[in-house]
């Protein structure tokens, strides 16, 4: 059995995210869903409410599974017998900044990562961006599966009173 892991904050899950896991669905008898927590960055949503949403937005993908990613990812990925990683590349940041992780995860585990394109008409769509889009009042509900769309509107409506501030 072939089993993938699709590692990713999700922060929020896009439509782009939603579409590589499709494709990979397609290649491989089974993908999971890793929802990582980057360290980097402060999250939007929780993480239960991540895997929540990721649940919801794949479930009409029978062999996808959504599980969070608890500590470094290779050992994820062996916990889950899985002997790929798969990762949705817009554009050459992308590939460059994809590219040494691959590589540490192949060294530490032997577990390759292959890249798969995002479609052109989700090449745009970064959850960094559409996060940003949304703060400033534009509208991303083409971007995010309708129940992530309503859980950022409810959390940075959250994170605006929180800081004194009036939703527009």
């Amino acid at each position: 059995m072939s089993i993938a892991v699709c590692p990713g904050s999700f922060d929020p899950i896009t439509l782009g995210h939603v579409d590589i896991v499709e494709r990979a669905a397609q290649l491989f008898d089974r993908v999971v869903v890793g929802v990582a927590t980057n360290s980097s960055k402060t999250p939007l949503l929780s993480v239960v409410q991540r895997l929540d949403l990721a649940r919801d937005a794949l479930k009409h993908v029978p062999n996808v599974e959504v599980a969070e990613v608890p500590g470094l990812l290779v050992d994820f990925c062996a916990a889950h017998g899985a002997q790929v990683i798969v990762k949705g590349i817009r554009g050459s940041n992308d590939f460059d900044g994809e590219t040494p992780m691959a590589l540490m995860n192949q060294h530490l585990s032997g577990v390759e990562t292959v890249f798969m394109h995002a479609r052109p008409q989700y090449a745009h769509i970064a959850s960094s961006l559409v996060k940003d889009v949304m703060r400033f009042g534009g509208d991303v509900a083409d971007m995010v599966p309708p129940k992530v769309h309503n859980a950022m509107v409810v959390s940075m409506g959250e994170k605006n009173m929180f800081l004194g501030k009036e939703q527009s």
